[in-house]
């Protein structure tokens, strides 16, 4: 459960990191930040895996980059679920996706750097 709730907590701390890099992407209070983080990792459990499975040969072609096109429109799709978080254009959204990735990438790191120090 504690592990749950971090990872939870490092995703709002990704997107929260993420609006705040890249211009075009805005959330109007921290309830509503929480709320995107939440609905964004509900889609990237449900709906990322399929698009990756039926957008697979095009994933080939482009060694990968095509994942953040899916990211960007997972974005998209939150921003039209969420109506509090904004995103201005396709633009914002896959240089957020890609921002995103980054930033969450090395916040999972830290983290998972932290609890293995702790376990010692």
């Amino acid at each position: 459960m504690v592990g749950l709730i971090l990872r939870f907590l490092v995703s709002v701390a990704a997107l929260g990191a993420t609006i705040l890099i890249v211009p075009g992407i805005h959330v109007d209070n921290l309830r509503g930040l929480a709320l995107a983080a939440f609905v964004l990792g509900i889609l990237n459990a449900i709906i990322r895996p399929v698009l990756l499975l039926l957008t697979l040969p095009i994933n080939l072609l482009t060694l990968g980059l095509f994942t953040f096109v899916i990211n960007a429109a997972l974005m998209i799709l939150t921003a039209h679920l969420v109506k509090v978080f904004h995103i201005d254009g396709v633009w914002p959204a896959l240089l957020g996706a890609v921002v995103l990735a980054i930033v969450s990438g090395v916040l999972n790191w830290l983290v998972k750097d932290a609890r293995e120090k702790s376990r010692d």
